[in-house]
């Protein structure tokens, strides 16, 4: 058990700071070594892991209204792109460090929130900086931004030698690619003209690796990222460009699989030349695509719709409380909306995964 002592010194940004946060091994369903400690999960990407940083912007890549969030904590829509809990509340909840991680633009923040981590994340964007342009959301730069706000504002609550602690333990994630292979390039085609796919990853991954770097330069070392999945066999992509039979879109994970390669090598070069960094890449890609082509196995029913409407094309706000023929039972669906996975989905996936990486990050 690890007992965090507010020092009475600190400078209150927030009233009704909590005296001490407890972390109880117990509670944790992962196991992690002795004498180790992951005091906060932050986390930056995509909607995968955005929480409702969308919600007041000017954008159509939104979803705080339902059905979104049917699932979720009272039936409330929080912003997630889920019918409930999104990979970091579940990464959160199985290392014991609270139920769920909330928007950092969330306006009910508590001091305990911060200590114990937030996600940036905004749904649209992605490493190449064109992609957020494109739907008016957050690029990963301004969640840096943010990021360093939030810095400061944790240093006023625990002093500087406790938030550099935290920022040197906790478990980064950043989640994000996909947007840019399945919007900004293949159904925009915005990058199309300029770049093939080859050069178009080496852009994404150029942009990655930068980002990367600038997060271990602000105190970060355990930094794990998460594949692009095979966006292909996304229901919304599987409608745009699967055919008439609706099947994978084998260029937009050919792209994937390219993209995911390069990632895997930047991270595993960041890993030998920045000391104590551990910079952890995460397959997502084969898991989720084992989920697809076997949902059975998985006890889902349904791989190729979303639960969302038609299920073909309804993501943000054309899955709305008004959309026709939404399931009546999401536990047999692997997609939420015709983008996102839901939440047993998620579950499904993360579990498995984490167990496989934890030990990677000590």
């Amino acid at each position: 058990m690890e007992l965090i002592i507010i020092s009475s010194s600190s400078t209150f940004l927030l009233p009704h700071l909590l005296v001490f946060v407890l972390f109880i091994s117990a509670k944790a369903l992962l196991k992690i070594p002795p004498n180790e400690t992951i005091p906060a999960v932050i986390v930056f990407g995509d909607s995968i892991v955005d929480a409702g940083n969308n919600n007041d912007l000017q954008t159509l890549i939104r979803c705080n209204f339902l059905p979104y969030g049917q699932d979720f904590d009272g039936g409330v829509p929080s912003g997630r792109f889920c019918n409930g809990k999104i990979p970091s509340d579940l990464i959160a909840e199985e290392l014991g460090i609270k139920d769920t991680v909330p928007a950092y633009l969330d306006t009910t923040l508590t001091p305990q929130d911060l200590i114990t981590g937030v996600t940036f994340a905004s749904g649209g964007t992605g490493y190449d900086p064109l992609t957020p342009k494109l739907v008016s959301v957050i690029p990963l730069s301004d969640q840096l931004d943010q990021f360093k706000e939030y810095i400061g504002k944790l240093k006023a609550l625990v002093g500087e030698e406790r938030t550099n602690f935290i920022l040197a333990k906790s478990m980064f994630l950043v989640v994000a690619g996909s947007d840019d292979i399945a919007n900004t390039y293949f159904v925009l085609r915005a990058r199309k003209l300029q770049y093939d796919v080859p050069a178009y990853t080496d852009l994404m991954v150029n942009s990655a690796s930068d980002f990367f770097k600038e997060l271990y330069a602000l105190g970060a070392r355990r930094i794990g990222v998460f594949s692009t999945p095979p966006i292909g066999c996304v229901p919304s992509q599987r409608t745009l460009a699967g055919g008439i039979e609706r099947e994978c879109a084998d260029d937009y994970n050919v792209a994937a699989r390219l993209f995911n390669k390069k990632l895997y090598a930047v991270l595993d070069s960041l890993q030998t030349s920045l000391p104590n960094g551990k910079f952890v890449y995460i397959d997502v890609y084969n898991p989720l695509l084992d989920l697809i082509e076997n949902p059975k196995k998985y006890g889902f029913e349904v791989a190729n719709k979303g639960c969302c409407g038609t299920g073909n094309i309804e993501v943000a706000i054309l899955c709305n409380k008004l959309s026709p023929s939404t399931c009546t039972d999401v536990s047999e669906y692997i997609f939420w909306d015709s983008y996102h996975p839901t939440e047993k989905a998620y579950r499904a996936l993360v579990s498995p995964i984490l167990k496989k990486f934890i030990s990677k990050f000590f």
